[in-house]
């Protein structure tokens, strides 16, 4: 029974992260920046002129106007946006095999004549999968921020960010628990 129990809660832990990893992906508010160039320090330091920069916008946000434009030029993109892009989609669309093939091994779910055995690898697989999505966000979530970092003044990380990485840990815990937790 205990064994039943941590295995849905890898399951929930696992489709969690996912539903984060996807707002993350789609959101905008990776970074919140400022910058000094075009503005003076003051107006940093009362943070009236702040933008936001995303997998798919830059955005500034002034005293009663909030504009985004548009990141369409993919090759005219910097490689870290590229990348990131890359690996935040691939571990959303890694997502819905990886919860499908997990949600078919719990223990009240039964397919025909289901053997243990290949219960057991199909659980090891969605693991894995959970894994994979996992590390995919951690590596664009680190990246992103610290190549942004280089380019302009980082106020402070967005809440998409942090989103990001709730979700990737949730799929970090729900991966290692499903794994663990698959039996024999």
């Amino acid at each position: 029974f205990a064994m039943a129990c941590m295995q849905c809660l890898g399951c929930l832990a696992g489709i969690l992260g996912w539903i984060g990893l996807l707002i993350a992906t789609c959101t905008n508010d990776w970074v919140v920046t400022c910058d000094i160039m075009s503005s003076n320090t003051a107006t940093c330091a009362k943070l009236e002129e702040l933008g936001s920069k995303g997998l798919w916008a830059d955005c500034v946000n002034k005293p009663g106007i909030y504009h985004c434009r548009v990141l369409t030029d993919i090759l005219n993109l910097p490689v870290h946006i590229q990348a990131c892009r890359a690996l935040m989609i691939f571990a959303s669309v890694m997502g819905l095999p990886a919860v499908l093939v997990v949600l078919t091994t719990l223990p009240c779910i039964k397919l025909g004549s289901d053997m243990d055995s290949t219960k057991h690898a199909r659980n090891i697989a969605g693991g894995v999968l959970v894994l994979l999505m996992a590390v995919c966000a951690l590596i664009a979530t680190v990246w992103f921020p610290v190549s942004s970092y280089h380019q302009m003044t980082i106020v402070s990380f967005g809440y998409s960010l942090y989103l990001g990485w709730i979700g990737a840990l949730l799929c970090l815990f729900g991966g290692f628990v499903i794994i663990c937790c698959s039996g024999s």
